[in-house]
C-alpha cells in the first residue's frame, strides 16, 4: 500500500502554493468533494494540489489503506491484498505472513527454544515433579500472617461420633450373625471398637446371648467363646454384670419367643462364671430378691450347674464343639448311638432332628455308611427294613444329598471285602439292600450297576475242574 501511494505522488506533484491550513471534505462513499478556494488534499500528512479525479483516486486509496490496517491483526490470515482499484482483493490461497494468524498453535511464536520439555519435565496435569525428586517438609513461615503459634504442634485425628441409642441394634446385630458364620471374635473386636459404643458397650453381651437362644448349640457355644475374647480388651466386669441384669430381667419376654430361655441364660451364667468374667458373688446377689419366677429358674440352673462342676462336670463343654469343629470320632459314635435309638424307637422324625443337630451335612455320607454296614450285620429282617426307610425318608426330605448318598454307598462298594471277612454272607444281602433301594428309589440305576458281588466256585461235575470263575453282575 505504501508503495502504491509512493508512486502516484511521484506521478503528480504537489506544489508549494497549493497548500492550505484547512481543507473540507465531503462524502468519502460517494466520491463527491467540495473545495471552496483550490483542489486541495491531503494524503499521509502531505497537501496535495491535482484535479478533481487525481484527488478522488487518493483518496479511495487511503481509505482503503485505512480499513486494511484495521482489520489487519483479525483477518491478517486471509492474505488480503488492494487491487490497481484500490479495492480490496481477500484470497484464501495466500499463507498468513503474521504469527497472530496461528490461532492452534501452541508453539513458541519467538522460534527459540531446543524442544524440552516444558519445566523441565515437571509440568502438565497430574505431574507432581520431576522423576526421582524428593520433597522435603515445608518450612512453616512465621512472618506468615496466617500463621498461629498455638497450632504448631496440634495432631489431628478422625473423630468418630457416639453410637447412638436408636441405630445401637440396627449396628451391632449384623456383626454377631456375621460372627455366628466365620467364628472370628478379633474380627468383632475391631468393629466394636469402630462403633465407639460408649455406655451403650453392656448392651452387647445381651443382645448377643438373646440372638444366642434362638441359634443352634454351636452358636452358643461361640457367644460364649465371644464374652470371654471380649472381657478385658473391650468389656469390664461392670458391663457384664450389667448386661447379664438385663437379660434376668427381660426374661418375661424372651419366654415368649423362647420357651426354654430361663434355662439357657443360666447356663450362660453358669459358664461366665467358669470363665471368669462373672464373679461368684454375682448370683448370691440376687438371693431373697427375686420375685419373678423365670429369674429365679435361671438362677437356680446355674447354681446347679456350678456345683456339678465340683464333682467333675465340665462347663467349658456344656454347649459342645459345633459341626465340623468336633473330632470325627466323636462324630462316628454319635451317628452310631443314632442308629441304636432308632432302631429301639422307630421315630424317624427324631432321629432326623438329631442328625440335623450334628451340624455336619457333608459328614452325612457316613451316615449312610454306618446305617448300611449296620443293616449287613444285622440278623433279622425287622433292622434291614427299618434302615431301608430311614434312608428312603432322608432321601425324600433332601436331608441328604444325592452325593452324600451315593458317597456311602459307594464307601460300603470299597470295603465290602473286609465285612466280607466278619459277615460271611455279606455279599449276598449287599445285593439285596441295593436292589430294594433301587426299587424305592433311593439310588439311580448307574450306582445299582456299581455293585460288586462275589465269584462262584464251580463244582468238578460242572466241567471246569474247580477252578474258581468270576461273574459279573
Amino acid at each position: 500500500m505504501a508503495t502504491d501511494c509512493e508512486a502516484w505522488l511521484n506521478a503528480n506533484p504537489v506544489e508549494a502554493g497549493d497548500l492550505s491550513d484547512s481543507f473540507l471534505s465531503g462524502d468519502e462513499d460517494n466520491g463527491v468533494s467540495l473545495i471552496s478556494n483550490k483542489n486541495i488534499n491531503e494524503i499521509n500528512g502531505n497537501w496535495l494540489s491535482s484535479t478533481s479525479s487525481s484527488i478522488q483516486e487518493a483518496r479511495l486509496k487511503a481509505k482503503a489503506k485505512r480499513r486494511l490496517r484495521k482489520n489487519s491483526s483479525r483477518d491478517s490470515g486471509r492474505g488480503d491484498s488492494l487491487s490497481d482499484n484500490g479495492d480490496v482483493v481477500r484470497g484464501s490461497l495466500v499463507a498468513p505472513t503474521s504469527p497472530k494468524s496461528k490461532l492452534l498453535d501452541r508453539k513458541s511464536r519467538l522460534g527459540k527454544g531446543r524442544g524440552l520439555p516444558k519445566k523441565g519435565g515437571a509440568g502438565g496435569k497430574g505431574v507432581w515433579g520431576r522423576s526421582g525428586e524428593v520433597y522435603e517438609p515445608e518450612k512453616v513461615d512465621e512472618k506468615d500472617p496466617n500463621y498461629d503459634e498455638a497450632q504448631e504442634n496440634c495432631v489431628y485425628e478422625a473423630v468418630v461420633p457416639p453410637l447412638e441409642e436408636k441405630d445401637f441394634e440396627k449396628k451391632v446385630t449384623p456383626i454377631v450373625q456375621e460372627y455366628f458364620e466365620h467364628g472370628d471374635s478379633n474380627e468383632v473386636a475391631e468393629l466394636l471398637a469402630e462403633l465407639n459404643l460408649g455406655t451403650m458397650r453392656s448392651g452387647v453381651p445381651s443382645l448377643a446371648v438373646a440372638m444366642a437362644l434362638e441359634a443352634k448349640a454351636s452358636q452358643r457355644e461361640l457367644t460364649s467363646r465371644l464374652l470371654a475374647d471380649l472381657y478385658g480388651s473391650l468389656l469390664s466386669r461392670s458391663d457384664m454384670e450389667n448386661s447379664f441384669d438385663k437379660l434376668l430381667r427381660e426374661l418375661p419376654d424372651l419366654v415368649l419367643d423362647t420357651p426354654g430361655a430361663p434355662q439357657l441364660v443360666g447356663q450362660f451364667i453358669a459358664r461366665a462364671v467358669s470363665d471368669q468374667i462373672l464373679s461368684k458373688s454375682f448370683i448370691e446377689g440376687y438371693k431373697g430378691r427375686v420375685d419373678c419366677e423365670f429369674t429365679r429358674s435361671a438362677l437356680e440352673r446355674a447354681t446347679v450347674l456350678l456345683k456339678m462342676s465340683l464333682g467333675g462336670l465340665r462347663v467349658e463343654n456344656q454347649w459342645g464343639a459345633g459341626g465340623g469343629q468336633r473330632p470325627v470320632t466323636q462324630l462316628i459314635k454319635e451317628m452310631n448311638l443314632l442308629l441304636k435309638e432308632y432302631i429301639l424307637s422307630g421315630d424317624s422324625k427324631e432321629a432326623e432332628r438329631c442328625l440335623q443337630d450334628l451340624e455336619v451335612p457333608h459328614f452325612y455320607h457316613e451316615f449312610v455308611y454306618e446305617a448300611i454296614v449296620t443293616a449287613l450285620e444285622s440278623k433279622g429282617e425287622k433292622t434291614f427294613k427299618m434302615v431301608l426307610q430311614l434312608l428312603k425318608s432322608f432321601s425324600a426330605s433332601s436331608v441328604i444329598t444325592v452325593d452324600q448318598m451315593r458317597r456311602g454307598y459307594g464307601r460300603v462298594y470299597l470295603d465290602i471285602a473286609e465285612i466280607n471277612i466278619d459277615v460271611p454272607r455279606a455279599y449276598f444281602i449287599l445285593e439285596q439292600f441295593v436292589d430294594k433301594s433301587f426299587n424305592m428309589g433311593i439310588i439311580d440305576v448307574k450306582l445299582r450297576d456299581l455293585c460288586p458281588c462275589r465269584g462262584r466256585k464251580r463244582f468238578v461235575s460242572e466241567g471246569d475242574g474247580g477252578v474258581v470263575k468270576l461273574e459279573s453282575c
